[in-house]
């Protein structure tokens, strides 16, 4: 990647960390054995864990000086990367989520796409996956255009500047240009960041040869709440943002919507308040929910036909969830803003 004449530049790998007994030393394990010439080190932002994540960290980091540690008491996602970001050394910054693990040779490619590019932040491809039925459906829905609405990072593209990216690889003086992570955000902070460093110049990149494992939520409850927190936020970032937001962002609220008013037509029919001509004018307000049904029974179905029935199945309640609770919580964003809304999956 780089010559005797250029050494590698050294590499921090910052990580917000909060309940993830089950994923955190997965996760710091796929930092340190990345394969790279340039000096590594992992600086962890520790929240008020209650499963015991705290401890499996502090033991990996008595065992390799490599990993330091910084306290979260706050539990925020963007005030501990700014803490864990702020304690690090090195001229590279990696963003590594405790849910995720990069792929081998994600470092040395990504640093190269950055060198090479002149790009102020590199991203490339989340790929979703699950170790129980449910979490490998979410996985699915995770890495279907059906699902999240086909962004880059999660249905691939060619390599080219981007809107945002996926966790990130940042050169460190892009991120003080930008003034770090927004704390006053607690979801999408990372597209906001993305949309502060392309206004003063910067460049964000996309290389599909980068690969990160990520594992969904495990339960549906877990779901909903993310869902529901993300979508609030979401508002809140185009409350604040008032140029342009992709459409993809308004089809789940714009589904919650035809759904609330096929229930009141609905109700507003049996009773006898709508009928005759009037009646069927407002019945076309099904069509639209009917059209979603159709559509998600087709892609749950038949759309991947390799996968068992058993999974298949599942598909019908993983889809419209992560679509209603998004839709939901934009709603409720737009109205009243995410102040409050606390993606509570991490700490129940």
């Amino acid at each position: 990647m780089a010559s005797k004449e250029t050494p590698s530049p050294g590499v921090s790998f910052v990580m917000p960390v909060l309940n993830e007994a089950g994923y955190v030393e997965a996760a710091i394990r796929s930092v340190l054995e990345q394969e790279y010439d340039g000096e590594k080190e992992v600086v962890l932002a520790l929240g008020p864990s209650t499963d015991g994540t705290t401890e499996t960290v502090l033991k990996l980091a008595k065992s390799d000086p490599r990993i330091r540690t910084v306290e979260n008491p706050g539990a925020d996602i963007p005030i501990g990367l700014n803490l864990a970001i702020k304690a690090s050394r090195m001229p590279i910054v990696v963003r590594v989520d405790a849910h995720s693990e990069l792929e081998p040779g994600y470092t040395e490619q990504a640093v190269a796409t950055l060198l090479s590019t002149g790009a102020a932040n590199v991203g490339g491809i989340m790929r979703a996956r699950g170790r129980t039925p449910f979490q490998a459906t979410v996985a699915r829905a995770y890495n279907s255009p059906f699902g999240l609405g086909g962004a880059r990072y999660h249905s691939g593209a060619v390599a080219g500047p981007a809107e945002s990216a996926y966790l990130g690889v940042f050169r460190r003086e892009a991120l003080e240009k930008a003034g770090y992570f927004d704390e006053t955000i607690r979801r999408g902070e990372d597209w906001e960041l993305n949309l502060r460093i392309r206004r003063g110049g910067g460049e964000v990149w996309f290389d599909p040869k980068l690969k990160v494992t990520y594992w969904p939520r495990e339960n549906w409850a877990k779901l909903v709440r993310q869902f529901f927190a993300t979508g609030a936020w979401r508002a809140e970032l185009v409350r604040r943002d008032k140029g342009r937001n992709p459409w993809r962002f308004y089809a789940p609220p714009v589904l919650v919507l035809s759904i609330l008013a096929s229930i009141v037509i609905g109700v507003l029919q049996l009773t006898g308040v709508l009928h005759g001509k009037l009646s069927l004018l407002f019945s076309a307000v099904y069509l639209a929910p009917i059209a979603y049904l159709l559509l998600v029974l087709a892609v749950s179905l038949f759309a991947d036909r390799v996968r068992p029935w058993s999974l298949r199945l599942i598909f019908p309640l993983v889809l419209p969830t992560m679509h209603l609770s998004w839709g939901t919580g934009f709603l409720v964003g737009l109205i009243r803003g995410a102040s409050g809304v606390n993606d509570t999956s991490r700490t129940e």
